[in-house]
């Protein structure tokens, strides 16, 4: 029996990647951060920094409504 995963350092790219699995794609791009949109309108913003933080990733995974486990599973 494992322990709870930890989330790897990953960047904006590999953020994204997993993100559009989820049925997010990118809607405009202001700067340095892109902006994401699903089907029922919720909307992200990813910052392209390499590694994106993990505190981030977290506020992220939050404004999508998704868990951390099921975010590392589309991994």
């Amino acid at each position: 029996m494992s322990g709870p995963q930890k989330l790897p350092s990953l960047s904006w790219r590999e953020v994204l990647k997993v993100l559009r699995r989820f049925g997010f794609v990118p809607v405009r791009q202001s700067s340095s951060h892109i902006l994401l949109r699903n089907q029922e309108g919720v909307r992200i913003v990813v910052p392209r920094h390499d590694p994106v933080g993990k505190g981030l990733l977290m506020d992220i995974l939050a404004e999508a409504a998704l868990t951390k486990e099921e975010f590392l599973e589309a991994l």
